[in-house]
Parts: structure tokens; C-alpha cells; sequence
């Protein structure tokens, strides 16, 4: 009865103790997009729609800050910094062309004679 005691105390031979390494990852952040040239497509966007003059200027404005601010800092969103200044060159463009024909429009009509027109 001993050996069978001895035998059953004793730690199974057979169960092998493996190690499992981890792999090792490495977690990269991303590269933060520059809030200004987020602000400068978005307001050129709005300049060529909802607010055609003065969201076109603030596309400009905030599209060369946010250039200079991404040389600077290495942050990304430069495209979106250039396509705000586009849109907003272009709004711009298209305001200045409104005005000039407006003021065309209304020196033509302010200059065919309404005086005569109605003479009662």
C-alpha cells in the first residue's frame, strides 16, 4: 500500500510546462489633422453655397494660417488646407463677378432714360 501511496503523491511525469512568448506591438498614434485646415474646407465649401462672400474670405484666412501653422508643426490636413484656399479663391471670384455685373446691370437701367417712363 505504500508504493501505491508514493505513486498517487507524486506529480504526473507526462504534463509539459510550455512558454508562450507575446508578440511585441508596437502602436503607432496617428497624426493629428490640423483644426484650421478642417475650418478653411469647410468654410470654402460654404462659400461656394450657403454664405457665398464672407465664408469664402474666412476660407482664405484660416487656409494660409493653417499652412504655415502644418510646416511648422508636421501635422497633416494640408490638402484640405489647399482645397479650402481654392474653393474660397474661386468664392471670391464669383462675388467680385456678381458685384460687377450688378453695378453693370443697374448703370444700364439707370442710364436708359426711366425718366420718361412714368410721366403721367
Amino acid at each position: 500500500m505504500t508504493e501505491k501511496a508514493s505513486k498517487s503523491s507524486k506529480p504526473a511525469a507526462s504534463a509539459k510546462t510550455e512558454t508562450v512568448e507575446a508578440a511585441q506591438v508596437t502602436v503607432v498614434p496617428a497624426a493629428k489633422t490640423n483644426t484650421l485646415s478642417i475650418v478653411a474646407l469647410i468654410a470654402g465649401i460654404a462659400g461656394l453655397t450657403f454664405v457665398p462672400f464672407l465664408s469664402s474670405i474666412v476660407a482664405v484666412v484660416t487656409g494660409h494660417m493653417a499652412r504655415k501653422e502644418i510646416r511648422r508643426t508636421g501635422e497633416q490636413g494640408d490638402g484640405m488646407a489647399v482645397a479650402g484656399l481654392i474653393t474660397g479663391y474661386i468664392g471670391i471670384g464669383f462675388g467680385v463677378l456678381v458685384a460687377i455685373l450688378l453695378i453693370a446691370f443697374f448703370g444700364v437701367v439707370l442710364a436708359s432714360g426711366m425718366n420718361g417712363y412714368y410721366n403721367y
